[in-house]
């Protein structure tokens, strides 16, 4: 079973499109078109496994660039989800930081990661006395 990426598609695309194109090719076990969470329209690429590994193989071949809503279709073996990131995409303050949405996560603490840039802990300051604070006003 060959779980196949379907790219670059028209926003007016459907899983039954889909399935027309890839049918010709094999047996298909699932069709699936990405939509918005909100809007739910079509996010332009969909997924679509095929039973066959050989068959997905020849519908690779044969669909990956080919024109369909005016639009070519990139059409590759899809990698998983851990291997693509998985995580959200969104700006990067610099190697291995935080970006401003994500300050609640916990983040990249600790002496290790940090992209060659240390980062501080409270372990390295637990002997040290603290310094009373002056009010804000």
């Amino acid at each position: 079973m060959k779980n196949l990426f379907v790219g670059n598609m028209s926003f007016q695309t459907t899983a039954a499109d889909l399935r027309a194109l890839f049918e010709p090719f094999g047996q298909l076990a699932r069709v699936h078109v990405a939509t918005d969470r909100e809007t739910g329209k079509a996010r332009g690429f969909g997924f679509v496994e095929m039973v066959n590994d050989a068959e997905a193989a020849k519908a690779i071949a044969a669909l990956d660039g080919k024109d369909l809503g005016g639009r070519n279709l990139k059409v590759n073996e899809a990698r998983p989800k851990s291997e693509s990131g998985g995580g959200p995409r969104g700006p990067r303050s610099g190697p291995g930081g935080n970006s401003g949405g994500n300050r609640g996560s916990g983040g990249n603490r600790g002496g290790s990661g940090g992209g060659g840039r240390e980062r501080f802990s409270n372990e390295d300051y637990r002997e040290v006395a603290r310094q009373p604070r002056e009010p804000r006003w």
